[in-house]
This record gives C-alpha cells, sequence and structure tokens, in this order.
C-alpha cells in the first residue's frame, strides 16, 4: 500500500491537541485509517465504495430517534 500523503482529522477530535480520533487519507481507490495518538503503529484501508456505505450508515442510524 502506498502511504497516503495527506491525513485529516475529524472535525470532532477531542480537545486539548486534538489527538483522540482517527485519521482518514483519501487513495486512489481506497480509504486509509489510523489512530492519531499513535499514527506509526499501523493503518487500516478500505475500498472507497465500501467506507463510503459505512460512513452513510453511521450518519442514518445516529439520524434516528432513540428508543
Amino acid at each position: 500500500m502506498t502511504t497516503p500523503a495527506q491525513w485529516r482529522k475529524s472535525s470532532f477530535s477531542g480537545g486539548g491537541e486534538g489527538n483522540d480520533c482517527v485519521e482518514i487519507a483519501n487513495l486512489r481507490t481506497r480509504v486509509a485509517i489510523r489512530d492519531s495518538k499513535t499514527p506509526a503503529r499501523g493503518v487500516l484501508s478500505f475500498p472507497t465504495k465500501s467506507f463510503t456505505a459505512f460512513v452513510l450508515s453511521l450518519k442514518t442510524d445516529s439520524a434516528r430517534p432513540s428508543a
């Protein structure tokens, strides 16, 4: 896997230095994810379509009222 050149953090990162979050980077056909607290440890990558479906499902679930 190619090392992503541009990592970005969520705007919902924790306070302080904002290290309580994951970072993502877009590759050509995949999305890479790493822990911002330990960026050198490891990277997960997923096909772009799968990652997009995952994020959309999170947004859909969070929009539903709690039972």
